[in-house]
């Protein structure tokens, strides 16, 4: 009986099948791709981009003075409008101890004084850097002065307007080093220009709410309380955006060093905020317990700051070291243009 009237039977075809199956597998056994996986390269092994100069800790500890600094004088704004001397106090001498020291890394990385005196020869609104230095040369003295004032309690009328001349700076200072980041094509950075300066602006906050929790008279905490959480919620949504919009540009975020700092900084944020909010809740006992449960959170807060500055750094240098993330995004991007132009090029037909 011939094969093709046993299967008009309904009846299996085995040899057939099976000597398919075998020739399948053979076939595929024979087509190996014999070209391994495409990796991108730049000519002489050499990165597409040049990597960032900047150097640890110096650059990270800028950016984190930065946002230490310019929350705390808003803070400190704050407290002298609630009547809180003591919590006043504490923010704004570590607004200008902060201040000051991020100054110093920033001059230190540059090598000389002379280079940051030669970017306040011209004033250019288009350069972060240049921005950004006019910026710190009017908000760490007004900051000085606001501390001086209030350690002292000379001058009250002077350490007002410092106050609010460093209230009013504290925002860009806090935030203007995501745009001096996001002004490179460093993909990691650059490619999160939306929301890096909030996440930069929350961990600020959390940082300068974290201080005053630490140092500030207990009975006055609350308002740093309530920007330590703020800023926490603030740069973990702001950070979790940016991480989902920017695709795969976002795995030096979650691998190797950088990855290390973002988790450590991710952990210590949820410990600090939840002991920060159990310290203001009337349940817990009023004293020592609740005093030790603000500093500590405090501390915890500090350190989810300082590990994101130095998470968002590192992650920056391993994108710019890798040509797959320049590469890729790219191309990707060069494809999409040219189906928008193809789409819009095609005629239009009547309906039928």
């Amino acid at each position: 009986m011939s094969a093709t009237k046993a299967a008009g039977r309904g009846r299996p075809v085995a040899a057939s099948g099976v000597h398919g199956a075998r020739s399948w597998r053979r076939k595929r056994r024979a087509e190996q791709a014999m070209v391994p996986p495409a990796e991108f390269r730049s000519y002489y092994g050499k990165p597409v981009l040049n990597p960032p100069v900047w150097t640890a800790p110096d650059i990270p500890g800028y950016l984190f003075l930065g946002g230490l600094a310019g929350g705390s004088s808003l803070l400190a704004a704050g407290a002298d409008l609630t009547g809180r001397p003591g919590l006043s106090r504490v923010a704004k001498a570590g607004a200008a101890a902060a201040g000051g020291v991020s100054m110093i890394a920033l001059v230190h990385d540059l090598g000389r004084p002379t280079r940051f005196l030669n970017m306040l020869r011209v004033f250019k609104v288009t350069s972060p850097m240049s921005v950004g230095s006019w910026l710190l040369s009017g908000y760490v003295p007004a900051a000085g002065v606001a501390a001086a004032t209030a350690l002292t309690g000379r001058l009250p009328r002077v350490g007002a307007a410092a106050t609010a001349g460093a209230a009013l700076l504290g925002p860009a200072v806090a935030s203007y080093t995501a745009a001096l980041l996001s002004d490179t094509a460093v993909p990691a950075w650059h490619d999160g220009y939306p929301e890096l300066p909030f996440v930069f602006t929350g961990s600020g906050a959390m940082a300068a709410g974290g201080l005053c929790l630490l140092a500030a008279p207990a009975g006055e905490s609350a308002p740093a309380r309530h920007l330590a959480l703020l800023g926490q919620v603030m740069e973990m949504t702001a950070f979790e955006r940016m991480i989902r919009r920017i695709g795969m540009v976002a795995e030096p975020y979650h691998v190797g060093r950088a990855g290390t700092y973002v988790r450590i900084g991710q952990v210590l944020g949820a410990l600090g905020a939840t002991g920060a909010a159990l310290s203001g809740t009337p349940a817990l006992p009023a004293g020592q317990p609740r005093r030790i449960l603000a500093a500590v959170s405090g501390a915890a807060l500090i350190g989810a700051s300082v590990a994101t500055r130095w998470g968002v750094f590192h992650a920056g240098l391993a994108s710019a070291k890798d040509p797959k993330y320049t590469v890729v995004p790219q191309r990707r991007r060069l494809t999409e243009r040219a189906a928008a132009a193809t789409s819009h090029q095609a005629p239009h037909m009547p309906p039928g």
